[in-house]
């Protein structure tokens, strides 16, 4: 059971981590595997750099969501934070 746990918080750590180097091979104009294919405009690096936005504030979204759940679950956060 605890792999399960374990990978429910690891595939979206991954595909956060992804995001972010996605976001960061944009500002150095760099085109990654799907997007070299795009040719070298202007338009490929915004669009990665989106997609690296997106895959990244969902990757570090669904494990902060987690971890908020089991700390409220626990009954470790602020008292305006808990279930009423």
């Amino acid at each position: 059971m605890r792999i399960i746990g374990l990978l429910s918080l690891l595939i979206p750590g991954i595909i956060g981590a992804i995001g972010i180097k996605l976001m960061r091979d944009s500002v150095f104009l760099i085109a990654q595997f799907p997007f070299h294919y795009l040719g070298e405009s202007a338009y490929v690096y915004v669009l990665q750099g989106v997609i690296g936005l997106v895959l990244a504030i969902g990757g570090i979204g669904f494990v902060a969501g987690y971890v908020f759940y089991r700390d409220r679950k626990r009954g470790k956060v602020s008292d305006r934070y808990r279930k009423k």
